[in-house]
């Protein structure tokens, strides 16, 4: 390799065998990867599954159906069979059935609030309130997560709608015209379930003041003044509390007794719910027609609606020691919006305040969810029309108040400009992206920033040189320590990052600096001091442990990497390859260049292979650096 300060000649074997311990002390022989299957053996095979196709083994053994095999299904597709055998009714019934109507109280308002976001009436959040709720109580795996309508989704389905089905421009619309109006809108929202900001919003808000009505502005401000407090106290006391404080709920009553008593809606022209229809909507599958159209805006909808269910459920389920899985929770999560879209419900997912909710009033279990049923189908059933008088500025209040969270989130940013520049360069990206454009545009751009951070990262990852802690087969970058061992004509060098098409050309550059393998009259690179005497390097050894995958550009550079190695009479040993870069390699022709022997198990057992054959090769030279 290079020269090195303190440079000595190891003239006795006592010298030799310590500073070369304990490699000196020939523990074992050096490993190649045949050496090891043949001595400890592959993943055992079948012999007659090897001729077979993989196909077919699938096929076999989806056909080879038993009893035990049917109900083991069953019991991995209906998690309520799992369960609730071992369900503890003493202990978790009395806390499931309080979680279950406190979160069911909120899910009365919260529904019919996100339903206006989603530009239909306020009944189908009710809707999607009960339906959701009730298929992920029979199908998914969170035991503490807690479904129904969310913000974000709401907001992404409704420009969506309003795109689809635009508001006539006049605004003068008969009541006929107006169910015919909300019909197209509930079948644009339910076929994007089917098929699955800010500052704008504060701008439209504030160029609407002047037109807006001041009995809706007071109604709005004395809406907030309660909700607001209420939602910080239940945050602040949250361990105090016995249940949270159900502040939307009696905000709800107050303003339609208010309303009721005062004639708001005839006499200041106050915008209300109206009448609720009692029971459920005819099943009715959704306009398929429309599938073409609203394709591009389901995609983003399914995604965000996988990713915030599952990472809430992953959150809640290492808190309180189980587990989920993931393909069920994808399974419940896409039924639950398939078949609640028969209904003409709108997209759904978990949300964080209704499970932060269902958690600190006491829930267990997904029996829960049955509770918050019940309280939605009572309201659906009997209690709709004392809704009648309830002013819709209320339900725009529960909106702001249950996205306030949201806005919290920009007091975590100092931290996290702490923890990762990167991740909060993304986070910005995404947030002005959202702001300035649309959510589910803006989510695009902040996952292909996203992405291109990982592709920058992965190709300003730097090529590291070992070298050996005395008295130990430990082998850490040189930069890390100056009292590492390096033998002359060794050059051990760790690629710590996937070798791919973005990162050949990286890859080919680094190697000739350190291998001297370029054109002209270059040197091997140096990480000692600038005036030391360079070395020729005869022996490098390629740890590929940091490889953790190759693409066929990867795969043939290593090849080609390999045959200049040869041609410059340089010995080249891979180690620690996994068995997916292995094969790549091997599939892309490395065996045409090098042998099976130069293929090690460990950067220890190369680098003792190695040591061995410089002996032979060569005086037997030690560094030390001082």
């Amino acid at each position: 390799m290079s020269g090195f300060w303190g440079t000595r000649t190891c003239s006795t074997a006592g010298e030799v065998s310590d500073l070369k311990s304990p490699l000196g002390a020939k523990l074992r022989e050096p490993l190649t990867e045949a050496r090891f299957q043949q001595i400890f053996g592959g993943a055992e095979h079948e012999p007659d599954l090897l001729a077979e196709p993989r196909w077919s083994r699938r096929c076999s053994r989806a056909r080879a159906c038993s009893a035990p095999g049917a109900w083991r299904l069953l019991l991995a597709r209906l998690p309520p069979l799992r369960w609730l055998p071992h369900y503890r009714w003493r202990a978790w019934l009395l806390g499931d059935a309080v979680a279950g109507v406190t979160v069911g109280i909120v899910h009365v308002p919260q529904g019919m609030a996100f339903a206006l976001l989603t530009s239909v009436p306020p009944v189908f959040g009710l809707y999607t309130s009960f339906f959701p709720v009730l298929l992920y109580t029979l199908l998914g795996t969170g035991r503490h997560l807690s479904t129904g309508t969310f913000a974000v989704l709401s907001l992404m389905t409704g420009s969506a709608v309003e795109r689809l089905v635009p508001e006539p421009l006049g605004r003068n619309l008969s009541g006929i015209e107006m169910e015919q109006l909300d019909a197209q809108r509930v079948g644009a929202a339910a076929a994007m379930a089917f098929g699955s900001g800010a500052l704008m919003t504060l701008a439209a808000v504030l160029t609407a003041l002047p037109r807006s009505s001041p009995a809706e502005l007071t109604i709005s401000a004395l809406s907030l003044a309660l909700l607001v407090p209420v939602k910080e106290l239940n945050v602040r006391f949250r361990d105090k509390l016995p249940t949270p404080i159900p502040g939307e709920i009696v905000m709800v009553l107050l303003a339609s007794v208010l309303c009721f008593t005062s004639s708001l809606d005839t006499r200041y022209n106050v915008q209300i719910v109206g009448l609720l229809p009692r029971g459920f909507p005819q099943p009715l599958l959704p306009d398929l027609a429309e599938l073409p159209r609203i394709l591009a805006d389901s995609l983003p909808i399914a995604l965000v609606t996988f990713a915030v269910s599952v990472s809430l459920a992953s959150i809640y389920a290492d808190k309180y020691n189980y587990s989920i899985d993931s393909n069920q929770e994808l399974l419940a999560h896409g039924v639950s919006n398939l078949v609640s879209s028969l209904f003409s419900c709108f997209p759904n997912s978990a949300t964080l305040a209704t499970t932060s909710l269902l958690v600190d009033a006491g829930g267990n279990t997904q029996l829960a969810g049955l509770f918050s049923c019940i309280v939605v189908l009572s309201v659906l059933l009997w209690l709709g029309p004392f809704f009648y008088y309830l002013p819709k500025a209320v339900l725009a209040c529960i909106n702001i108040s249950s996205m306030r969270q949201m806005f919290f989130q920009m007091q975590e940013l100092p931290q996290l400009w702490r923890i990762s520049r990167v991740d909060f360069a993304v986070w910005m990206v995404t947030w002005v992206a959202v702001v300035t454009l649309s959510v589910d545009l803006g989510l695009a751009i902040g996952v292909v920033f996203s992405m291109m951070t990982v592709v920058c990262r992965t190709q300003r990852v730097q090529c590291l040189a070992l070298g050996l802690a005395e008295g130990t087969e430990l082998y850490r970058p040189l930069r890390e320590s100056h009292k590492l061992l390096q033998v002359p004509g060794l050059c051990i060098l760790s690629y710590p990052t996937p070798l791919y098409f973005g990162t050949r050309g990286q890859f080919r550059r680094i190697l000739e600096w350190h291998l001297g393998l370029g054109g002209g009259k270059e040197t091997p690179k140096t990480d000692g001091p600038p005036n030391a005497v360079a070395e020729p390097v005869r022996v490098v050894v390629l740890d590929c442990s940091g490889v953790t995958f190759a693409d066929a550009a990867g795969a043939r550079e290593v090849v080609q990497l390999a045959s200049r190695c040869q041609d410059a009479g340089i010995h080249l040993l891979l180690a620690q390859c996994n068995a997916s870069v292995l094969g790549t390699l091997t599939q892309a022709g490395l065996l045409d260049r090098v042998t099976p022997e130069q293929l090690f198990v460990s950067v220890q057992d190369a680098a003792a292979h190695a040591l061995e054959r410089l002996e032979l090769t060569g005086p037997k030279t030690c560094t030390v650096w001082v």
